[in-house]
């Protein structure tokens, strides 16, 4: 039990980091980190002897939060009124900083899911291109292939945001408003 401990405390925080990156509030990260922890010490067991620990969590807290994704995307979020958070309710902060975090979220965003992981694993949790290959149990080429789009895409879509809608060619004559009937 204290290998189990040993092998799993120092890889939290970094995954800590990878479920803010699917769920917005601290909250809901530390939910699906605890689902995650709670689902490897159940199924300890199952764990290769040879296998490397921190890939088998971040697999395990991958798996989870794509089910979670797809879950929530059928249902919708609901929040009651009383029950709603700060950030469910705050308005944004007018600070360049925050604009700037936004807007690489929002391109983030708009990135497809098996990007988005791949360029997050490798971007923000330093994780290697063979690491992420088996955490999401793709081939290495894949990995590499997706990652590369999914910078291009970024960039590109970062370039978009800061370009007037007149020197976007298909934006050009899109009113910003339109009427819904």
């Amino acid at each position: 039990m204290a290998d189990m401990a040993h092998l799993i405390e120092p890889v939290i925080p970094a995954l800590r980091r990878y479920a803010r990156t699917f769920v917005r509030g601290a909250g809901d990260a530390d939910d699906l980190v605890q689902d995650t922890l709670e689902r490897a010490i159940s199924r300890w067991h199952q764990r290769r002897s040879d296998g490397d620990t921190r890939t088998w969590l971040f697999t395990i807290l991958h798996n989870l939060a794509v089910n979670h994704l797809r879950r929530a995307a059928r249902r919708g979020r609901e929040v009651p009124l009383d029950d709603a958070g700060e950030s469910d309710v705050a308005v944004p902060s007018t600070q360049e900083d925050a604009l700037r975090r936004d807007d690489i979220l929002g391109a983030v965003g708009q990135l497809s899911d098996d990007q988005r992981s791949v360029l997050l694993l490798v971007s923000i949790e330093d994780v290697s291109y063979a690491e992420a290959a088996r955490i999401l149990d793709i081939p290495i080429g894949t990995v590499m292939s997706r990652l590369a789009r999914a910078r291009a895409l970024l960039l590109n879509l970062l370039e978009e945001q800061g370009k007037p809608a007149s020197d976007r060619p298909h934006l050009r004559g899109v009113p910003h408003l339109r009427r819904v009937q």
